[in-house]
C-alpha cells in the first residue's frame, strides 16, 4: 500500500480551513474522515497486484555496445482495470550511466481481461550476464489517491557479448589470405609448403619446383604449386590472471586480447585450420573445443562473454601443461599475456622450453598507448620525467621481448588498437612461411 502524491496535497490543503474556522480535533475530523473514506475507496477500486501474470520475451544476446529490447508483458485477469506505474529492475551496469530511471520506468493502463506488452531498452556497459530483477508494479484507484504495490520476480537473462570492434580488418585480411591460397594469383613455392597441384612451366619458375616424374610422362615440363597449409590447429590461450586486469584505456587489457583473438579465429577458421580456446589463471576459466568451422566464432564469443581477469597471479606450470594436454599434437599456440618483466622472467621463461619443443608458438601482448604518448612528451620538467620513465618501461618490455625471441617464440606488441590486425599479420606470415 502507498499514499500519492495527491491525497498528501489534499491534506495538506485541508490544514488551511482548519486552522481558520475550526481548530481543534473536530476540524480535524472533519476534514481527514472523508479523505481517509476516499482513500479507502481507492484502494478498494484499484486492482489487485499479485493476480497479475507477468511474462517476458525479446534479446538474449547482445554485443557490448548495442542495445537489447526485452519486452514484459503484463495480463489483467481481475474485473478491474489496471492504472499502473512499473519499475523493471536489471543491474545497474544494464544502462548508460544517467539513463536508468527513464529506462526502467513504465506508466499504463490495462483494461479488464486484457493484456500490454512494455519493452525495457537494455544498453549495457559490461561484459556478462545480465539477469533481471524484480518488477515492482503500483496499481492506482480512479481517484489516483491511494494505490496498491507489489513485486513479481520475472527471471530472465541477456548475455552481453564482446565487440568484436575488429571485424572491420578482416576482409583486407581475407583478401591477403585468398592471395596466399592462390585463388587471386598464381601458386608459386614459397607461397606455402602444402602441395596443390601440378601445372606447366612458364618462364621464371623455379627449377627446383619441376616435378620430374610428371614431365617424363607427359610432352611439357611440370612443375608443383604449392599452398599455406589446410587444417592445422591453432590453441588460442587467454592469460585471465593479475596483469589482464590493468586497464588501458577505457577497457582491461583482457577486452582487448579477445578482440585480437577473435579476429585470429574468425581468419583462421576460414583459412580451414582448426580454432580452440584456453582461457587460464591458476585453473581453467573458458574452454572452447571441437568445433566445426561454422560455430567456432559463436562458440568462442560466448566463452568469453562471462570471462573476467582474476586478481591472482597466474600459475605458467599449470598454463603450460593444460596448454600441452588441449594441444598433444604439434599446433600453433597463441599465448595473450603481458610483457612484463616479472611474470615473464620468474613465470613463463623457465617452462617455455616445454611449449616451444612440440609446438609453434606466438605471444602477443597489449600495450599502453599512453606510454607513447608520455615518451615523446617534453615542455616542462614534469613531463621531461614522464618521458624518462616511459623510455624505461619501454625499454623493459623490448628486453623481455628479446628474451622470448631467443627462445623461438614470435611476439607482437602492439596497442589495442593495432593489435588485432598485426597479430592476424603475423599468423598469415607464419602460414606463408610454412612454419604452423
Amino acid at each position: 500500500m502507498a499514499l500519492t502524491g495527491r491525497a498528501a496535497l489534499l491534506a495538506a490543503l485541508g490544514t488551511l480551513p482548519v486552522g481558520i474556522w475550526e481548530p481543534g480535533w473536530t476540524g480535524i475530523l472533519a476534514v481527514n474522515i472523508p479523505l481517509a473514506l476516499a482513500c479507502a475507496c481507492d484502494f478498494a477500486l484499484a486492482a489487485p497486484v499479485r493476480r497479475l501474470g507477468l511474462t517476458r520475451s525479446g534479446d538474449t544476446s547482445v554485443r557490448l555496445g548495442e542495445a537489447a529490447d526485452v519486452t514484459l508483458t503484463v495480463t489483467n485477469p481481475t474485473a478491474r482495470p489496471l492504472r499502473a506505474r512499473i519499475r523493471d529492475a536489471w543491474p545497474p551496469s544494464s544502462w548508460q550511466p544517467g539513463t536508468e530511471v527513464t529506462a526502467s520506468r513504465h506508466q499504463l493502463t490495462i483494461p479488464p481481461g486484457e493484456r500490454r506488452r512494455i519493452t525495457t531498452r537494455l544498453r549495457p556497459t559490461r561484459r556478462g550476464d545480465r539477469q533481471a530483477d524484480r518488477v515492482t508494479i503500483r496499481s492506482f484507484g480512479p481517484l489516483g489517491l491511494f494505490a496498491r504495490q507489489g513485486t513479481h520476480h520475472v527471471p530472465w537473462t541477456v548475455r552481453v557479448l564482446p565487440p568484436f570492434t575488429s571485424r572491420k580488418h578482416l576482409p583486407s585480411k581475407l583478401a591477403r589470405l585468398r592471395e596466399l591460397d592462390g585463388r587471386t594469383s598464381a601458386l608459386t613455392r614459397g607461397e606455402g609448403t602444402e602441395f596443390d597441384s601440378l601445372r606447366e612451366y612458364v618462364p621464371g619458375d623455379d627449377t627446383r619446383s619441376i616435378d620430374w616424374r610428371a614431365t617424363a610422362r607427359q610432352t611439357t615440363v611440370a612443375v608443383r604449386t604449392w599452398r599455406p597449409e589446410r587444417d592445422r590447429h591453432i590453441l588460442l590461450v587467454l592469460d585471465t590472471g593479475r596483469t589482464s586486469a590493468g586497464r588501458v584505456g577505457d577497457a582491461p587489457r583482457l577486452d582487448a586480447s579477445m578482440d585480437a583473438a577473435l579476429l585470429l579465429a574468425a581468419l583462421a577458421s576460414r583459412a580451414g585450420d582448426r580454432v580452440d580456446l584456453l582461457a587460464y589463471d591458476r585453473r581453467v576459466r573458458a574452454q572452447v573445443q571441437g568445433r566445426a568451422a561454422g560455430d567456432v566464432l559463436p562458440s568462442l564469443v560466448n566463452a568469453m562473454a562471462r570471462l573476467e581477469p582474476e586478481l591472482i597471479e597466474t600459475d605458467a606450470r599449470g598454463l603450460t601443461a593444460t596448454a600441452l594436454r588441449t594441444a598433444p599434437r604439434r599446433s600453433l599456440i597463441v599465448l595473450l599475456t603481458s610483457l612484463d618483466a616479472a611474470p615473464i622472467e620468474e613465470g613463463l621463461l623457465p617452462v617455455l622450453s616445454r611449449l616451444t619443443q612440440r609446438h609453434t608458438v606466438l605471444v602477443a601482448s597489449v600495450a599502453d598507448p599512453h606510454i607513447e604518448h608520455m615518451a615523446t612528451a617534453r615542455g616542462s620538467t614534469d613531463a621531461v620525467y614522464e618521458a624518462a620513465a616511459a623510455a624505461q618501461a619501454q625499454t623493459e618490455r623490448h628486453r623481455t621481448a628479446e628474451q622470448l625471441i631467443r627462445h623461438g617464440v614470435t611476439v607482437v606488441d602492439a596497442t589495442p588498437d593495432d593489435l588485432p590486425p598485426a597479430l592476424a599479420d603475423a599468423y598469415l606470415a607464419l602460414k606463408a612461411a610454412g612454419r604452423l
